[in-house]
């Protein structure tokens, strides 16, 4: 894990310089520069695979024509490697970078299909001789790892976060108005927007290439069906047994390094089988962590479960208090840490503070839900759709919606219609609330659109049924934009690096070769909150699989209850005044992203009960970010 930064068609080290200072959290072991008449490459080292000196970046390939920056793990560059020394290759280090720059040295473009890891990787080649230098950008297949760039003046400017892409001193301070809505809309800027005007996401499974002529973005991976040839028609039994040694593989391959491994362990199914997983591959005590919360706080506190579960499965176990003191001690510290404003990111932000002081790799159980169909809204779909593809659509969920809501609809085909359902499921402000937030001089440059529109980008599986359309929908959405980046954000903030063995591409294939009665039965009662796993019938494989671990009363007692922190508590107690500060009506208006008088009247609204504490929060954090991070 690591943090890289360049500049491609120029060469200026002390702004890569300035760009790697940015972001030291990321990598505060080593650091370093590479530099020609055309390039400059930039390096943060957080040491996990080869922690030696040779392992130092930018890494040269054989003749030095080639060199590489790369954030991230690749968890099969064993295997790799094994391959490419049968086949002649030599290797002088131990690093799974130097796997990657072979891989792309023999195979050019195509190394990427050999990759199974998170990563964000930047290749400047020389080979074809002057003028004909290139620079390949490549992101993960979930976009675990966060790659974001900017052509600017005829040059192209990369880096692993927003902060190291301003300190390069050639990047515009200005808010996109249409990113700016759609963060309020949704809770977070969907990619390959950023809430800067100029910057974009480089998207995950895509690549981009760089030369004198311009850029071109390719893709190299999407989530598809039935890539496990015949699984989808094997006894369930079957099923159970294969992805129980997908998944256990994938959770060894991420286990991988040279330095201590643990894990989040929130007291679900998804966080205690892979916790489960990595004591039976491991053979020895696996250092757990989990937040709880000072007695009286209005959430959801999942902590007491973890003990729980920890004792089970005998982890040295680790649970992080958090009190008024903690968040107002901390506030300032994570919105900068988050690169850029969401409605989440805390409770990784705090239970990543906890780990890091312990490991330096903590794997997570992130991605199940979205997988294996473990959120409520999958019951929701299933009841209205069942297995039909979406071009059979009867409106039955958009009408459910509609009493639920009162939402609207949007296209004027089954595809838009879903996907405007599924937005009225999961959003903070939605369209039309957003775009009233604006300060008046962003209104124009952000016009309305709606959830349809919004989520058409992530709508990926077309040929899919409502179920595993949804699936990919709900990854390439909130899991993407939300989950993942903020996770990255809120971890590396800390020097953590944080693993997602959910989130493999070989674990999609499985998942997306499942018919929908192995991940959700259908006499699923999951419109009940209080039902337990047994009973609500979310990720019946991996609860299948998990059995042989956990507890039987665990899955007949234990319900799916999310994780909720005191927001309410805190809005109104320690963090009241930097609300009253940053939401004041100066404030508003001198920051120019907001209608001042549509905050008052949220700020009202919220101070009498009358609105989530979504809506203040996330204008707080934006306009603590414009200060912390856009102004700094």
């Amino acid at each position: 894990m690591c943090g890289i930064a360049g500049l491609f068609r120029a060469s200026d080290r002390p702004a890569v310089q300035a760009m790697l200072e940015a972001m030291r959290h990321r990598g505060p072991d080593d650091e370093g520069i590479y530099a020609d008449d055309r390039v400059t490459l930039g390096h943060r080292r957080l040491s996990i695979i080869d922690t030696s000196p040779a392992g130092h970046q930018p890494m040269a390939g054989m003749d030095g024509a080639v060199q590489i920056v790369f954030n991230g793990e690749i968890y099969n560059y064993r295997e790799e490697r094994a391959r490419l020394e049968a086949k002649g290759r030599r290797f002088s280090t131990r690093s799974d970078t130097e796997v990657v720059l072979a891989l792309y040295e023999e195979q050019g473009e195509e190394f990427l299909s050999h990759l199974r890891g998170m990563f964000a990787i930047a290749l400047y080649d020389r080979r074809g001789g002057p003028g004909r230098e290139t620079l390949l950008l490549a992101r993960d297949h979930f976009g675990i790892k966060p790659l974001l760039y900017a052509e600017r003046a005829g040059t192209l400017v990369f880096a692993s976060e927003l902060k190291g892409l301003l300190a390069s001193g050639r990047i515009a301070r200005e808010v996109d108005s249409a990113a700016l809505r759609q963060l309020l809309s949704l809770g977070s800027v969907y990619q390959p927007r950023t809430l800067l005007r100029d910057v974009a996401a480089l998207l995950p499974g895509h690549y981009l290439v760089a030369d004198r002529a311009g850029c071109r973005i390719k893709a190299y991976w999407h989530p598809g069906l039935d890539r496990i040839d015949g699984l989808r028609a094997r006894p369930y039994d079957e099923q159970v047994a294969a992805v129980s040694e997908a998944l256990t593989r994938s959770v060894r391959l991420q286990m991988v390094g040279d330095v201590p491994v643990g894990a989040f362990l929130s007291g679900g199914v998804d966080s205690s089988l892979i916790v489960a997983l990595m004591a039976e591959i491991g053979g020895a005590r696996v250092k757990t962590f989990s937040v709880g919360f000072e007695d009286g706080a209005d959430a959801v506190d999942e902590s007491f479960e973890a003990d729980e579960m920890a004792r089970h499965l005998a982890t040295d176990h680790n649970r992080v208090l958090i009190g008024a003191a903690d968040i107002a001690r901390h506030f300032q510290h994570f919105v900068r840490g988050l690169d850029q404003p969401s409605v989440d990111g805390l409770n990784s932000y705090f239970v990543s503070g906890a780990a890091a002081g312990a490991v330096t790799v903590a794997l997570s159980g992130t991605g199940g839900d979205e997988i294996f169909l473990g959120y409520p809204w999958f019951a929701h779909i299933q009841r209205q759709f069942g297995s039909a593809p979406l071009t059979m659509d009867n409106g039955g969920l958009l009408s459910w919606l509609r009493r639920r809501r009162g939402g609207g609809g949007g296209g004027d085909n089954a595809g838009a219609r879903f996907r405007q359902a599924f937005g009225g499921l999961y959003h903070c402000f939605g369209p039309a609330a957003a775009g009233n937030l604006l300060a008046q001089s962003r209104r124009e440059a952000a016009p309305e659109r709606s959830f349809a529109e919004d989520l058409a980008a992530s709508d990926t599986l077309q040929m899919g049924g409502a179920l595993d359309r949804a699936s990919v929908l709900c990854l390439g959405g909130y899991t993407r934009n939300q989950l993942l980046r903020d996770i990255d954000a809120c971890s590396m903030i800390h020097s953590l690096e944080v693993r997602v063995p959910f989130l493999d591409p070989v674990i999609a294939d499985y998942a997306l070769s499942l018919p929908p009665q192995a991940k959700l039965k259908e006499s699923a009662r999951t419109l009940d909150p209080g039902a337990s796993y047994d009973e609500s019938g979310i990720k019946r494989i991996v609860c299948d699989i998990a059995r042989r671990h956990l507890p039987a009363h665990f899955f007949a007692e234990r319900a799916k209850k999310g994780f909720s922190l005191p927001y309410v508590d805190w809005l109104k107690g320690p963090l009241a005044e930097i609300m009253a500060d940053t939401l004041s009506a100066d404030s508003v208006a001198r920051g120019g992203l907001f209608d001042p008088a549509a905050v008052a009247a949220i700020r009202a609204d919220f101070a009498g009960g009358r609105r989530p504490w979504a809506h203040p929060w996330l204008l707080m954090v934006t306009e603590l970010w414009r200060r912390e991070v856009l102004a700094a």
